[in-house]
């Protein structure tokens, strides 16, 4: 019992101190970002605005990115008792810089690619702004490409349970924002087109922040993983597929299932449904980011409680996650009538149908993180791939057909069943048999050990 107590403080000590935090940095950030928004709706227009809500998200698109390297950074650290020394650790960094640089590369060349065909209006619809928006993509994309590497640092802070440094970090972007913002405004500067870019160097501040947290904290694996990237033949890297394979198809399979709201209302509506849904993503994606911090942070607690032969239960934090959610999302949802005003002066309103949508789906994602979290070793993240692939057809029919019929809110309240029926409830059914099969393997061995004894 005493072991029990100890392994659920710890969980919610682990949980609550990034959720605390992302709860400061949203209610700073949310008041900046309503200020930002509402400076380009004044002086650059609705258009602008819809624009900038599209490719500052065009990431979303991209988890895949990585080729599922996040997997491994962290369960190498949350499985060692000797970061700083371990060789293993060491290797995986140096396997993550090389395969980040890669997909860096990799996708710079795409979007260069992209440019010159003149296929960026053709890929992101009608709120793409004729005048500089592919311009504005390709430099988005560029950037986003050369970042990439320097996300390493992330990856290690989350690793080393140090999520509450990596959200605190992200408490610049918004002020960088506001200030870029600002500056452009006061100029009068005609970069409508252009305003996302901001958004992706406040991002890269981010990666460059913890990639200095990173390297202080895990002192010297950094500096010695930087100086062997190009040395391939002195310094292997370590064998990642049997890992990554499972993250990577789940990588490839997410933005088509959750983040291709904007891109079916930008090809498939005509008005303001695009605006209205940026809007609204952005009020409830405060939420969002604060309920994947704090899912975050479960990760390196779920793989370091396997490495000791522990069972930790994600059913109950999964409820409370749920509880969580619900009551944020009811809040946010009684007060967008008045951030809505606050935010877009009149010009953008939120229907029920929106509103209700992104509260459903609030709920359905909180559920869902500790239930991922705890299926991060390797059978978990292979279980996970087969509702993903489920869930494509699922959500985008049900998007498709509900746009049509609620307009914006459609692909909300699609996504929102979708992952319903293909992740909260096959995962719940996974965690279940999980923790009785490793129950009963831990009640084997205890009966063996007393036997002998």
């Amino acid at each position: 019992m005493a072991g029990r107590l100890t392994l659920r403080g710890g969980l919610f000590a682990a949980v609550g101190g990034p959720a605390v935090v992302k709860i400061i940095v949203m209610g700073l950030s949310g008041l900046l970002a309503i200020l930002t928004s509402r400076l380009i709706i004044e002086h650059y227009g609705v258009e602008a605005y819809a624009q900038y809500g599209l490719l500052a998200t065009l990431p979303m698109l991209l988890p895949f990115a990585d080729l599922g390297i996040a997997a491994v950074v962290i369960n190498s650290l949350a499985d060692t008792k000797s970061p700083k020394t371990d060789d293993f650790v060491l290797r995986t960094i140096v396997t993550a810089f090389r395969i980040l640089s890669v997909s860096g590369l990799i996708i710079i060349s795409l979007a260069v690619i992209i440019h010159l065909l003149g296929l960026w209006p053709a890929i992101l619809g009608q709120g793409l702004i004729p005048d500089g928006g592919g311009v504005a993509a390709l430099i988005c994309m560029a950037i986003f490409g050369c970042v990439l590497p320097l996300t390493v640092g992330q990856r290690i802070v989350v690793g080393l349970g140090r999520t509450t440094s990596q959200v605190a970090a992200q408490a610049v972007v918004a002020p960088f924002m506001l200030v870029s913002i600002l500056t452009v405004v006061a100029l009068s500067a005609p970069v409508g087109s252009f305003l996302a870019i901001f958004s992706f160097v406040g991002n890269a501040l981010v990666s460059v922040i913890c990639l200095a947290v990173a390297a202080k904290a895990l002192s010297p694996q950094l500096r010695l993983a930087v100086g062997r990237i190009a040395r391939f033949r002195r310094y292997p890297g370590v064998p990642i597929i049997s890992l990554t394979w499972p993250v990577l198809v789940s990588s490839l399979v997410m933005p088509i299932t959750l983040q291709t709201d904007r891109l079916l209302l930008s090809q498939l509506t005509h008005g303001d449904e695009l605006a209205r849904y940026n809007l609204a993503a952005q009020l409830f994606g405060l939420i969002l980011q604060t309920i994947a911090a704090a899912g975050l942070a479960m990760w390196p607690w779920y793989a370091k409680a396997r490495s000791q032969g522990r069972v930790s239960s994600p059913i109950v934090p999964s409820l409370w996650f749920l509880s969580g959610g619900l009551v944020l999302g009811l809040g946010m949802a009684f007060a967008s009538p008045w951030l809505e005003v606050l935010v877009a002066k009149g010009k953008i309103h939120l229907d029920i149908w929106l509103v209700a949508g992104f509260v459903a789906f609030v709920a359905v994602e909180a559920a869902k993180y500790p239930l991922g979290m705890y299926m991060t070793d390797r059978k978990g993240l292979v279980f996970q791939v087969k509702p993903l692939l489920v869930m494509v057809p699922v959500n985008l029919g049900l998007s498709w057909s509900l746009i049509g019929v609620v307009g914006a809110g459609g692909p909300v309240l699609g996504s929102a069943i979708a992952v319903l029926l293909c992740q909260v409830i096959p995962y719940f059914w996974y965690v279940r048999r999980d923790l009785a099969r490793r129950r009963n393997e831990q009640a084997t061995e205890d009966l063996t050990e007393g036997s002998n004894a």
